[in-house]
């Protein structure tokens, strides 16, 4: 039997075991504390939950940089131009790289009929709703490789910097690839997220959509390997309870940034509100002939219809007397196209946009009344006019934009609150859950072509700013 500890031993170990014992609590308190002063709220006493500092918060640029790369390596045109067209074979395989980054930073990964991919991790109340974020990868013709990209490899980086902060989230966080933002191939923007959000339009759409190749949009998608057809797609949609919030990291695709940081660098767009977008086809018909026989006053030119009518929407637009209110002419083709043939069809495709949605319809109300003038004036056939999307604006949620200001303040960046004139899938998670997101500068504004550049350091500070945006919504 060992012998009794005298006394003043006993007492001594007591003494030295409650200090370290009140210096550990002491030291968890402290680390809660300053998380609960940031998020404003409550934080769970899990063990892995630390401070986030605005040291603690590591991005890895170099392998950031290098993802970003590799992604634009999948392109149907040579670099520095990315070519990246739905369910295609680069986007089939884009794909396949997203999903193996999600896996390799330990997310539980799915897909649904449609290709929307999603990689969650888990929080310590699984059963809450998720915080989600993301953005899309398919790519124009001849674009760069920012636009979207950013958003997606952002988000993944933003979980990988959380992780290598010890930071532990309450609420489960998602990452999100949306299936074709841009419309290139079948004419519906923002198909994934329409989706997503239930819209009935999008799925009717589908059922008739075919690309240049008059290829039907479910041959397309069971080329790459999703088998789905017209019943499978409101199995796609979400409910409203799926999620708490959600975030966008995106470039800005405009100057402001860049242009307001020549006096006083502004590292962050926040954004306010999202443009209501609206896109219209219009079709003319007229006789045609020769450009030599037929003499001017016996024409009937479906191809000035078409000119004329491109800078009825240019008056309009600018009649609105807001800086807001856009419109572009993006097509125009003439049949049969010959420089010694007067065209007999002509084919326009008209995007117009504003934050104030009454203020957009009164412009499309304007261009049709202008367009049956013309067609009455010119003696031509006003055979088409379509709209085909004419979506509301929408805004972002309060708490994440003062959410978003607060991380930007934590970390020392400058921040301007801004509206996003392009629309991005973020306008339709809007109808699932609130909203809001992050612009980062970009060179010169460019976007859609080549040129476009988003630096490092503002790509990893909007990661910053996603990733304790991410950490304080997913413990509300």
């Amino acid at each position: 039997m060992s012998p009794i500890p005298p006394l003043p031993f006993l007492l001594l170990f007591l003494l030295v075991s409650s200090l370290s014992a009140i210096s550990a609590a002491s030291h968890e308190d402290a680390t809660r504390r300053t998380m609960e002063e940031f998020s404003g709220y409550p934080i769970h006493p899990h063990p892995s939950v630390l401070s986030l500092s605005p040291s603690s918060l590591s991005v890895d640029a170099v392998g950031l940089q290098r993802q970003i790369d590799e992604l634009a390596a999948f392109s149907d045109t040579p670099a520095p131009s990315v070519t990246r067209i739905l369910y295609s074979e680069k986007d089939v395989l884009a794909r396949s790289y997203i999903k193996s980054l999600m896996k390799e930073a330990a997310l539980s990964v799915r897909e649904d009929a449609v290709g929307n991919i999603f990689g969650r991790w888990n929080g310590y109340e699984a059963g809450l709703p998720a915080v989600a974020t993301g953005s899309h990868i398919d790519a124009i013709p001849f674009s760069g490789k920012y636009d979207g990209v950013v958003g997606v490899l952002g988000a993944l980086e933003a979980i990988n910097t959380l992780k290598r902060s010890n930071f532990q989230p309450r609420r489960s966080l998602e990452v999100i690839m949306f299936t074709s933002e841009e419309p290139t191939r079948f004419g519906i923007s923002c198909l994934g997220s329409r989706l997503l959000a239930g819209s009935e339009a999008a799925a009717a759409a589908l059922k008739q959509a075919v690309d240049g190749q008059n290829i039907s949009f479910f041959d397309a998608a069971k080329s790459a390997g999703y088998k789905i057809c017209q019943e499978d797609l409101p199995n796609v949609s979400l409910t409203k309870e799926s999620y708490s919030a959600f975030l966008e990291l995106h470039i800005e695709q405009g100057p402001i940034l860049e242009e307001e940081g020549r006096s006083f660098y502004v590292s962050i767009g926040i954004v306010t509100a999202i443009a209501a977008p609206a896109s219209i086809k219009v079709g003319f018909e007229g006789n045609g002939g020769h450009a030599g026989a037929v003499l001017m006053p016996a024409r009937n030119d479906a191809g000035l219809a078409a000119a004329e009518l491109a800078l009825a929407v240019e008056k309009h637009v600018l009649a609105s007397g807001s800086i807001d209110t856009v419109g572009t002419v993006g097509i125009l083709e003439l049949h049969p196209g010959a420089i010694n043939s007067i065209p007999s069809r002509s084919h326009l495709e008209i995007d117009t946009r504003d934050i104030d949605e009454k203020r957009r319809n009164t412009v499309i109300e304007k261009i049709q009344h202008s367009a049956s003038k013309i067609a009455k004036d010119r003696g031509v056939k006003l055979s088409q006019f379509t709209v085909v999307n004419q979506d509301p604006p929408a805004l972002c949620d309060e708490s994440i934009i003062n959410a978003m200001e607060a991380a930007s303040r934590h970390l020392n960046l400058s921040h301007k609150l801004m509206i996003s004139r392009a629309y991005h899938d973020s306008l339709f998670m809007a109808r699932i859950s609130p909203m809001g997101m992050i612009f980062i500068p970009c060179y010169k504004g460019y976007s859609h072509k080549p040129e476009e550049y988003a630096s490092m350091e503002d790509i990893a500070n909007g990661v910053k700013v996603l990733a304790l945006t991410l950490a304080k919504l997913s413990l509300d």
